[in-house]
């Protein structure tokens, strides 16, 4: 079976054109690949026929397929995504004035069994490779005329699957989005949620090219924590707080944390002041998702009113916004993806 040469970093398509050629030949794949965007071998005009051809009877580009397509009336756009293997994955495109963003998955269904996650139902089926990851993304900016020069273009790990379970292919989609000779996308402009792996948080932090962090909260106590993220019995809530106060944050970065509010469940005013005491002593913003909903999830949507009410006593002490939900009408939204038809 070919070997796609997504995901393969610059010396190693340098091994696989071999030593007798120039190392230029493997700056013009590379190129190709992560800066032209190029969905087959066969259109890197810049390299010989001959090497094309020799490159072509054991690689392919790797790009998944693009196996279906749902359009949102506000929008979005969900890609079922067709890997080499059969199995599928699912991206999301968020466009929006001035800046589109790309919701990727990081594993093949998700182990981490949160209560409100539609993803959940699926167990995990593998991993993802780090070409799988990144082909993501530039299946969708192909179809959609992105990373045209100027173009801003966000990238965010929360589709399905929990990323710090997969943290070494991550990590080399990381560089390989972010490196200004491919596709270039600022380091800012990506970012990776974690239900709370405690130990692969401090293993993220050590990498001098990784994305933005953003926690999965969820909860004001343990014991909610531990009921709606059964993770949290494992990695639980306090020690969770104390490996985001150690998490060693760059000059311009802040964490993020993420709260699903739940409608009589997670969503009151006590919880709101709890979860400020909780953030207290760190550089953070609270990011609020009123659940979107979804079959075999036995929770509801609160009222709109109660977000509102939730907001505001946050917002008197950190940076609350509430993320309006997209791509409900056809399961696109945070916590949706299930490869639903």
């Amino acid at each position: 079976m070919p070997q796609p040469l997504l995901g393969m970093e610059l010396h190693e398509i340098q091994e696989i054109l071999g030593p007798g050629q120039p190392k230029f030949r493997a700056k013009q794949v590379y190129d190709a690949l992560y800066r032209q965007n190029v969905g087959d071998l066969v259109q890197i005009s810049s390299l010989p026929a001959a090497l094309r051809e020799g490159l072509g009877e054991e690689h392919t580009v790797g790009l998944p397929a693009i196996d279906r397509r749902y359009e949102s009336i506000d929008g979005t756009r969900r890609y079922l995504l067709r890997l080499d293997d059969g199995r599928t994955v699912e991206a999301v495109l968020m466009p929006e004035p001035g800046r589109d963003t790309i919701c990727i998955s990081t594993q093949v269904g998700c182990p981490v069994d949160c209560k409100f996650c539609m993803t959940a139902l699926m167990g995990l089926e593998r991993n993802l490779t780090a070409g799988e990851i990144v082909g993501q993304v530039l299946s969708v900016a192909r179809d959609n005329g992105l990373l045209k020069e100027g173009s801003r273009l966000n990238v965010v790990m929360m589709g399905m699957g929990e990323p710090l379970l997969n943290l070494p292919a991550v990590l080399r989609a990381t560089r390989l989005l972010t490196d200004s000779n491919g596709v270039g996308i600022s380091p800012k402009r990506i970012t990776l949620s974690t239900s709370g792996i405690i130990p692969k948080i401090a293993e993220l932090g050590a990498e001098p090219v990784r994305p933005k962090l953003a926690i999965s909260l969820n909860a004001s106590t343990e014991e909610m924590r531990q009921e709606l993220m059964p993770i949290t019995r494992k990695y639980h809530l306090a020690d969770l707080l104390d490996a985001c106060r150690a998490y060693p944050l760059r000059n311009w970065e802040r964490l993020t944390f993420e709260y699903c509010l739940l409608g009589g469940v997670n969503d009151t005013d006590a919880d709101a002041r709890r979860v400020v005491r909780l953030l207290a002593r760190l550089k953070c913003t609270v990011n609020l998702i009123a659940l979107n909903p979804g079959p075999g999830i036995p929770y509801e949507t609160p009222e709109p009113e109660r977000v509102a009410a939730f907001q505001a006593i946050v917002r008197r002490s950190m940076p609350c916004f509430l993320r309006k939900p997209r791509g409900r009408d056809i399961y696109a939204a945070c916590g949706q993806l299930k490869r639903n038809s």
